[in-house]
């Protein structure tokens, strides 16, 4: 592969590659769709039209929590429900309604979890409430967190390209729950179900699905939690998992709090069934490790750009972030290398190689390229040549 090379102060710009990426969508949510996805046979099979509450649209709902169960390996007795407003509303469910039991451990290294802890903070405004940082591409001291207190941590650092190693550091017989916002680390990573409580996701992230759905998996003590703790605030309608001190079942059991889109229903369904086909979670994970794998390779050779996370061990293989080191760009301030960043990603785009790679924008300047499982990894390898080109044109520009 040929890369950029110094000349001087300017940069050779490679040949312009002839080969582009299959699908150049690489946007870290919403996420591309699955190889082979069709409108017309998600329509075919969606009740359009219908009410969500008639008998079979309501078995369809079902039907999509037991396949996510299955596919995730879920314990039994577990609950999962489909909830309004994405992960964000799974997870702002989950925290106005039981957090302020015990102390809370936030713990936060890129913007969806600051988001968690700026409501633990100032919105619900708890009494006993710490903050454990770290700066994007690295994770806090793991080993700090309070075992009689509850946790709220994201899985994958969907805007930093971090995430957690495991499990290990929660302890089996902890006293306080673990809220897990898992949304761009279900289906692509393992998640350790015997140490979560609460945990979240959305359908536009490893699916490929739409937006505006979440999900909300629930432990048994979770649901102890619901039922024993009246949280000291009032709690809007889609908030509301309980009724008379009692965990409302049919949530858990595909009636929503409010309407679906069924389209997208069955546009999830499509997804899930997909990744049955292709062997369930241990194919689901290996695509995206696949993916990853060969976005670093490159990497590693490129000489002008490097992983956002040091270390290999914590490093996404969905939402992988990058920074600049080129000494040219990277020595400019953050202004001049946003703009840097987004001439190349407007180049990218207009050539139809890459869409919406940029890095988050609360992020460090650089990119975020979606490696997860309905990514195809002839189209990242496709992609890198492009990277190399559209830098190297930039900068000459």
């Amino acid at each position: 592969m040929s890369h950029p090379q110094a000349v001087g102060d300017a940069v050779a710009a490679p040949a312009k590659p002839q080969h582009r990426p299959a699908r150049p969508e690489f946007s870290s949510g919403p996420c591309p769709k699955r190889p082979g996805w069709s409108a017309e046979a998600v329509a075919a099979r969606a009740f359009l039209g219908r009410s969500h509450r008639a008998a079979a649209p309501k078995a369809q709902l079902r039907d999509l929590i037991e396949r996510t169960a299955r596919l995730l390996g879920v314990p039994e007795d577990y609950r999962i429900g489909i909830v309004p407003a994405s992960d964000t509303g799974a997870f702002e469910m989950a925290m106005w309604s039981m957090l302020g039991a015990r102390p809370v451990d936030m713990l936060v290294w890129e913007s969806f979890g600051q988001g968690w802890a700026t409501d633990a903070t100032k919105q619900l405004a708890l009494a006993d409430c710490r903050v454990l940082g770290a700066d994007y591409g690295a994770l806090p001291d793991l080993g700090s967190v309070q075992q009689d207190a509850d946790v709220c941590f994201t899985w994958n650092g969907t805007t930093s390209g971090a995430r957690v190693p495991d499990a290990a550091w929660i302890a089996a017989d902890r006293a306080g729950l673990t809220l897990c916002d898992a949304t761009s680390a279900a289906f692509a990573q393992r998640l350790d179900w015997e140490r979560l409580d609460v945990t979240t996701f959305s359908w536009q992230k490893a699916l490929g699905g739409e937006g505006a759905h979440g999900m909300l998996i629930l432990s048994p003590r979770a649901v102890e939690r619901l039922e024993s703790f009246v949280p000291p605030r009032p709690l809007p309608k889609v908030f509301r998992l309980t009724k008379g001190g009692r965990l409302i079942e049919g949530i858990f059991l595909g009636e929503t709090i409010n309407t679906p889109s069924m389209l997208c229903v069955a546009d999830c369904l499509d997804a899930l069934e997909w990744m049955e086909g292709l062997g369930g979670l241990e194919a689901t994970c290996a695509r995206a490790d696949a993916n990853a794998a060969a976005l670093q390779d490159w990497v590693d050779g490129a000489g002008w750009i490097e992983n956002l996370v040091a270390d290999p061990r914590v490093r996404s293989n969905t939402s992988v972030c990058l920074r600049i080191t080129d000494p040219g760009i990277a020595s400019r301030d953050e202004t001049a290398q946003r703009d840097f960043v987004k001439r190349m990603t407007k180049l990218l785009e207009s050539e139809r190689a890459a869409y919406d790679i940029a890095g988050y924008r609360d992020a460090p300047p650089g990119l975020r390229i979606w490696c997860g499982t309905t990514v195809e990894t002839a189209d990242v390898r496709a992609l890198t040549p492009w990277l190399d080109w559209a830098f190297a044109v930039t900068r000459a520009g």
